[in-house]
């Protein structure tokens, strides 16, 4: 029987409430559950991200692997489909899933070597560019979540979230926010998109899979939607924030060369972005928008790069 790390259970406690400690209560006996029917053996500690619990394993080959259990989720649900799509190809294999508990097996990558470890910020742009630039090229799979739908739910809690700003400035930040979204909302694009790619989220692959000539970054923890590329770049930017509008502008430049988009609707989706990732927080009772958000949207709005 495993056993699920304290930190682990107070984030589902925190975001899941009793639903997340249910999950929590019957994970060591799904694990062992796919650990029979997979013929896995455990082959090492126990890791964790907000929701999943990572266990590496050994397959009956004695070839290395990883076991992922989370629940199921609107964001992880079209975690599978979107693995099997790119099949290897710039994201971590998947080798199995389970339908009903969605557990998924996945190729072993090296935790240790994350892009966040690349000191050279404009490097690790580049690289995130480049992965969704060719995760965005693979047709999308049927059944996954559409960046349609989400905007229009955003948009009508746009209203309320406004109401709980104390600052007249930020409300009138957040509502430009929300009108560049209702003029490319229109059209939502229709890639398959990564959603949360930032640097904890690209891996190297295990030394030996490299010296097998596996490529040498790999993204991972995919919440899958349909839409617009440019929805895509948000991650990138408020991860190893800097707060100063020119680092915001060179990594927004670099992103959109790299991934050959029209600047002024890169930034409209980039706002939309801060618009989601605002009304989250103010929604979970903030009164003020993050630094981060607020600079960003404010860097993209003042350049009068979304037109």
């Amino acid at each position: 029987m495993i056993s699920v790390p304290p930190a682990l259970v107070r984030l589902h406690r925190q975001w899941n409430g009793d639903a997340g400690l249910a999950w929590v209560d019957a994970l060591p006996a799904l694990a062992a559950t796919m650990l029979e029917r997979w013929s896995l053996t455990p082959a090492g500690p126990t890791r964790h991200g907000a929701v999943a619990l990572v266990l590496p394993v050994t397959r009956t080959d004695g070839t290395p692997a990883v076991l992922k259990l989370q629940p199921i989720d609107a964001e992880t649900a079209g975690e599978p489909a979107a693995l099997h799509a790119w099949n290897g190809d710039g994201a971590v294999r998947l080798l199995a899933h389970d339908q009903d508990s969605g557990t998924l097996l996945l190729e072993t990558l090296d935790p240790g070597r994350g892009l966040d470890h690349v000191s050279d910020l404009d490097e690790a742009v580049t690289v995130i560019a480049s992965l969704l630039a060719r995760l965005t090229a693979v047709p999308p799979p049927p059944g996954l979540r559409h960046l349609r739908d989400i905007a229009a739910g955003l948009l009508a809690r746009t209203p309320a979230a406004l109401d709980r700003l104390l600052d007249p400035d930020e409300r009138r930040l957040l509502a430009d926010c929300a009108a560049v979204l209702r003029e490319v909302a229109p059209e939502p694009g229709a890639s398959l998109l990564h959603w949360d790619l930032h640097y904890q989220n690209v891996l190297a692959p295990s030394p030996a899979a490299l010296a097998d000539g596996r490529e040498p970054w790999l993204a991972i923890d995919p919440k899958p939607l349909v839409g617009d590329p440019a929805f895509e770049l948000m991650p990138a930017l408020h991860n190893r924030f800097v707060d100063d509008p020119a680092d915001v502008l060179r990594r927004f430049d670099l992103m959109t060369d790299v991934l050959a988009l029209d600047r002024a609707r890169a930034a409209r989706w980039t706002m939309a972005r801060a618009l989601q990732n605002s009304v989250w927080s103010l929604e979970g009772g903030a009164d003020a928008l993050a630094p981060d958000q607020r600079v960003i949207a404010a860097t993209l709005r003042d350049h009068r790069l979304a037109g």
